[in-house]
């Protein structure tokens, strides 16, 4: 590397891994004018074994005499600065050496030893253990000036046990700050609260306030994540000695594939949506695309609408959406109602924490982002048509390519020039191609249930299939079409065969790679007797004799009525024939990786790398496979787990919610008061398709228990999508723990007639197969009997 040792502003990005955590943080402090004691680093190249070398020592004199020169009278600090220290994930904080207030050369030889040698400390091992850290500590050191402070403290710009942003949370001592970290100094509290810096502390840090909020700040801001500061005031100056992540909301590991967002703070968190269409437990390499395709997607800065990831099960940040809107002057209480139609009904009892957005900073961040969404959504709009034509042959041929390909060079350039582009094109259209027309479909549905009734409204808008049939209902309608013999199995799996249970999951094959599926379909379905036309005819008449009543009481209004549900039935036929054919999209991800893994000689492991891994590797990188048995095995882990709460507020961890007895199933929050009295004849929901009928419970955990469900029984399930739907034929309604008005479920229920009570949140826990029960679609409710 050449030279041993380097002033802070000396540091490149290149020299920043060997000057360690500490020691690339401060030059990177100082080089963007943060109050940083200056100083230098020694690198690790430094020593020999555990010894300085003699030439290394000759030039760290002429550094101490620039800095004698500088600051007369200085003493200087040593510290450690491990390679491996104040990550993301371990901050060794206090586990290495540190010397303060050395004064002559000798001593800062001895402290330099000192600091090195520490690395090889019993405690060092034993946190390196707990953190999975194997690897032995390379070791930078930092001597800087030493800060006589008369005021130290300590500033998580987090609240870091609870993960709350709204405040940054501090420590501080009269003295030097080794008081603070040993305890043995009286700490007094402080907090600066966002976004106006309000402060709430002891009176003598007044003076220095606006200047810490100010840097503190700026630099969360800068480094993208909340900051653990260690900061010293001496001779009127206000100085920053240190900074690291906030450990302690790390969401995880990557390369290990342990991860739970919901660890990075108090927020509010919810599968009630995005759960049902991406249900299973994900692989690292479905997440990854799903994570890449939120962030081309998102605006608002840290929200995750499809990619939260707890556990391997897949949330969306409800309080990061909110407060923007919020932060905008909009009525929490409308944007509630609004919201509730896609991510269901939020309990009153929970308090959405708030992100503390300033309203300025969100326009100079989101206003690119919009502009650039507002073109996406555009362009997407006009796309539709031929999206929804042309797609399916688009696939068919981009499959082709995709095995016929004969180099690792063919393939990623087969990615870049086309396939990247249209999974972002698909999901663009599918996410707000439809958006406008939705919107209608929610405003009117609101006013028709107020103007005929929440009944007769359920029942106009569930023939919303038209003459082109509607695409969430298509692969159950396509198998009563194979069973009649009006379609071919061939021409189904051509129509169809990307639908089914575990769509988004790309390591599971779908219905056109799996024979036996649709044989099996077709087998239940003759089996169960149950005809899907006869539903749909029943589902016909009702709908004509609500036209005939309504015509009666509004007979000057009728010809209004009828315009008006054309017209708001648009919305969900367009958004479901749009994520259909994103789906389609999406599935070809899966013949790309299997193909890389077929180039890199692992076959089916190829699930368990992250996208940005395999296109590495196609362009020519290496990849370390070791990485894989573990991450299969917390893959394996997360999949043992039952279902976890559709609502999750703050820091949660499974295995602890798991050990105990009394846990609620339907949501998690902390700071609820626990209250086990639940009443046990009434499990409440959301309307999902009108209808009331008594029968047997049959509570079904995987689609592929579907035969063990008889006709005439009622399906309880945590979330079914749109690979469930060929077993609605055979239930008498439909109760699931996630869900929401406007959920596939919901709607491909309501068009066969079927009652559907969704989003229950803990029907799963609390019925039991045998059950007798009496199922309310039109209000939302089952009765227990």
């Amino acid at each position: 590397m050449g030279n041993e040792i380097k002033w802070f502003a000396e540091i490149t990005p290149e020299l920043q891994k060997w000057a360690g955590g500490k020691g690339g943080m401060l030059a990177r402090m100082l080089q963007a004018g943060y109050p940083i004691p200056d100083g230098f680093i020694v690198f690790p190249q430094a020593f020999k074994g555990e010894r300085l070398e003699k030439k290394t020592w000759k030039e760290i004199i002429r550094y101490l005499e620039k800095l004698r020169k500088d600051h007369p009278n200085a003493s200087f600090a040593v510290r450690s600065s491990a390679l491996s220290e104040d990550s993301a994930v371990a901050s060794f904080a206090g586990e290495f050496e540190s010397v303060l207030e050395v004064e002559t050369n000798d001593d800062v030889l001895k402290a330099l030893d000192v600091v090195h040698y520490s690395q090889y400390s019993e405690r060092v091992q034993a946190y390196s253990a707990v953190k999975g850290i194997e690897e032995a500590h390379q070791m930078a050191v930092v001597v800087q000036i030493m800060v006589p402070s008369e005021i130290s403290g300590v500033l998580f710009t987090v609240e870091p046990i609870t993960g709350n942003r709204s405040a940054m949370s501090g420590n501080l001592v009269f003295g030097l700050g080794e008081q603070l970290v040993s305890g043995e100094g009286n700490a007094h509290a402080f907090s600066l609260f966002k976004p106006s810096g309000r402060y709430e502390g002891p009176k003598e840090l007044l003076p220095y306030v606006r200047k810490l909020y100010r840097y503190a700040s700026r630099l969360e801001k800068e480094m993208g994540e909340p900051q653990d500061i260690e900061w010293g005031i001496a001779n009127g100056k206000l100085f920053f000695l240190q900074a690291r992540p906030v450990t302690t909301l790390s969401p995880g590991n990557m390369d290990t594939f342990e991860w739970n967002d919901s660890l990075t703070g108090d927020f509010l968190w919810t599968n009630t949506n995005v759960g049902e269409s991406i249900s299973d437990v994900v692989t690292p390499l479905s997440w990854s695309i799903i994570r890449a395709l939120d962030e081309e997607h998102n605006v608002i800065p840290g929200h995750y609408l499809m990619s939260g990831n707890i556990c391997g099960r897949v949330y969306s940040n409800v309080s990061v959406s909110l407060s923007a809107f919020l932060a905008f002057g909009w009525n929490k209480k409308s944007l509630l109602k609004k919201m509730s139609n896609v991510f269901g009904e939020i309990p009153d009892e929970i308090q959405i924490p708030v992100y503390p957005f300033s309203k300025k900073e969100l326009i100079k961040i989101m206003l690119p982002k919009m502009l650039y969404a507002f073109k996406q959504s555009r362009k997407a709009m006009k796309l539709i048509p031929q999206h929804i034509k042309k797609t399916a042959a688009w696939c068919i041929q981009t499959e082709e390519l995709i095995r016929n390909t004969q180099s690792k060079d063919e393939l990623i350039a087969l990615w870049n020039e086309q396939l990247w582009f249209k999974n972002i094109e698909a999901m663009w259209i599918a996410l707000e191609g439809p958006s406008s027309k939705m919107q209608n479909f929610v405003r009117w549905k609101e006013k028709l249930e107020k103007w005929i009734g929440r009944d007769d409204t359920s029942v106009l808008l569930s023939n919303l299939r038209g003459s082109k049939g509607l695409a969430s209902l298509g692969p159950v309608v396509g198998i009563s079409s194979v069973v009649k013999g009006e379609m071919s199995q061939e021409d189904y799996l051509l129509e169809y065969g990307h639908r089914g249970p575990h769509e988004f999951e790309l390591s599971m094959p779908d219905p056109r790679e799996n024979p036996d599926w649709l044989e099996k379909q077709i087998k239940e379905a003759k089996k169960s007797g149950m005809s899907v036309d006869d539903l749909l005819y029943k589902q016909r008449e009702q709908n004509e004799i609500v036209w005939t009543r309504l015509e009666q009481r509004f007979p000057y209004k009728i010809k209004k009525l009828k315009r008006i549900i054309a017209k708001i039935s648009e919305g969900p036929h367009l958004r479901e024939a749009v994520r259909s054919e994103w789906t389609r999209v999406f599935r070809l991800n899966r013949s790309f990786a299997l193909k890389a893994g077929e180039f890199m000689g692992i076959g089916e492991d190829v699930f368990f790398l992250y996208i940005d891994e395999i296109l590495n590797w196609l362009a020519g990188g290496s990849q370390d496979m070791e990485c894989i048995s573990i991450r299969r095995m917390n893959y394996l882990k997360y999949k043992q787990l039952p279902p976890l709460p559709s609502i999750i507020r703050g820091r949660f961890e499974p295995l602890k919610w798991l050990e105990d007895p009394n846990r609620r199933v339907d949501y998690y929050d902390p700071y609820i008061p626990l209250d086990i009295s639940t009443n046990s004849e009434i499990i409440e929901g959301v309307a999902g398709a009108a209808g009331r009928i008594e029968g047997t419970v049959r509570v079904l955990r995987h689609p592929e228990d579907g035969h063990q469900l008889l006709p005439g029984e009622i399906l309880v399930t945590s979330t079914t999508n749109v690979g469930w739907t060929p077993l609605f034929p055979k239930a008498a309604a439909i109760v699931t723990d996630i869900g929401a008005p406007l959920s596939h479920a919901a709607i491909v229920a309501r068009e066969l007639g079927i009652p559907a009570v969704v989003g229950c949140g803990n029907a799963t826990t609390r019925m039991k197969t045998g059950d007798k029960v009496i199922v309310d679609g039109g209000q939302g409710i089952v009765q227990m009997r």
